[in-house]
């Protein structure tokens, strides 16, 4: 029964704000975030623009089914799906399936393998780091001289993939099944930028390439790529869904964390892991305090606090122990004013928050502390 008590009612993600940029299955990863405890900020940085109508797809899909390719390189199993959908649409579904039977098809991972079999075709090969780049390495060693090489476009060309393949030898035909936009809606994704720019953000989720780079462009234009990186470099944790995903941050300089296997749940258990991680935690009057990011643990029992609260509190926190002036902590407050009485009101409300008002001294005429434990004092005299 005691085990029962002392478990906490609030999950791994609780106190922490976790963006989300994907177009697709966006639904799907901000539920797995919000059963663990996180709040959501979604903003789709891009729009899935499908292209069963579109003429370009049709000629490269007559085209393969008046001629054959040698090989096929399927990149996308929503992209596959779509491409037998549009050709079935178009009366051309079974002629397509027919061309392709014969050919030496390469998928990109396992659920590209899934389309391919639903379609009831044979992959070739696929590699397990579930990497272009490891399909292309291959193509080249085995040889694509004289070789007819269609290639699953999946929603931004692939020209160092086409253009390495054009100069093997190979004759490449490109399908372009369906293609990235900017969102219809911008806001979201502005907010999404003030929210990592202002520190109110504890991580952002990216789950495709053409994302990243979406958000990254967003924030050049409003003038704000360069508090974006800094924030993404130290405040914002940037996690992708794998290394091909991550290549537009890393081009900037920004590093990112990626799970082991390249999935929405992964991706999910390794911000369960890092967001903690990264959370300060410090002994106070007898407490174990965690502060997270719009909320704190204090012995374990989840304390949401306002936005002006947390500020006061990563104040404080910086020099644990320390004396705060009240003019440092009058800076540290959004929206700041000039009289101090609004440092007052807003520690008051942190301690009514933080339900332990012991958590915090007062200072006659010189600020606030955090009433650090006597033994934590040397540790953290010189943070």
């Amino acid at each position: 029964m005691d085990d029962e008590r002392q478990r906490p009612d609030h999950g791994p993600l609780a106190g922490f704000t976790v963006g989300v940029t994907a177009a697709r299955r966006a639904d799907e990863l901000g539920a797995l975030l919000e059963r663990r405890g996180a709040v959501v900020l979604h903003a789709p940085a891009l729009r899935i623009v499908p292209l069963a109508d579109d003429s370009e797809l049709l000629a490269a899909t007559k085209d393969i089914i008046g001629q054959a390719p040698d090989i096929a390189v399927a990149t996308t199993a929503i992209g596959f799906r779509g491409w037998v959908e549009a050709a079935d649409g178009w009366g051309l579904g079974e002629d397509l399936l027919s061309a392709l039977r014969g050919v030496r098809i390469l998928a990109r991972g396992p659920k590209v393998k899934g389309a391919i079999r639903a379609a009831g075709l044979t992959e070739e090969w696929s590699p397990a780091s579930e990497s272009l780049a490891e399909v292309l390495d291959r193509l080249l060693e085995e040889g694509v001289d004289g070789l007819r090489v269609a290639v699953q476009l999946h929603g931004e060309p692939l020209p160092g993939f086409v253009e390495s393949l054009r100069a093997g030898g190979a004759e490449v035909v490109g399908v372009p099944v369906y293609r990235w936009m900017p969102p219809e809606d911008i806001g979201p994704v502005d907010r999404l930028l003030d929210a990592a720019v202002s520190r109110t953000l504890d991580a952002v989720t990216f789950t495709s390439a053409p994302a990243a780079a979406s958000l990254l462009s967003r924030a050049r234009e409003r003038g704000q790529l360069d508090e974006v990186l800094a924030a993404l470099g130290h405040d914002v944790l940037p996690a992708c869904v794998g290394p091909v995903t991550a290549l537009p941050l890393q081009a900037l300089g920004v590093g990112t964390v990626q799970p082991e296997r390249f999935r929405l749940g992964p991706l999910v258990q390794l911000l369960c892991q890092e967001l903690p991680a990264r959370a300060r935690s410090l002994p106070v009057a007898g407490h174990r305090v965690e502060i997270r990011g719009h909320a704190v643990l204090v012995d374990g029992a989840l304390r949401p606090v306002p936005p002006a609260g947390m500020s006061l509190l990563r104040a404080l926190s910086r020099r644990p122990g320390w004396v705060v002036a009240r003019a440092d902590l009058l800076r540290a407050l959004p929206g700041t004013g000039r009289d101090e009485h609004a440092v007052e009101t807003a520690m008051a409300r942190l301690r009514s928050a933080l339900g332990a008002p012991k958590l915090i001294q007062t200072v006659v005429k010189r600020g606030y502390r955090l009433a650090l434990d006597p033994a934590a004092e040397t540790k953290y005299a010189d943070d």
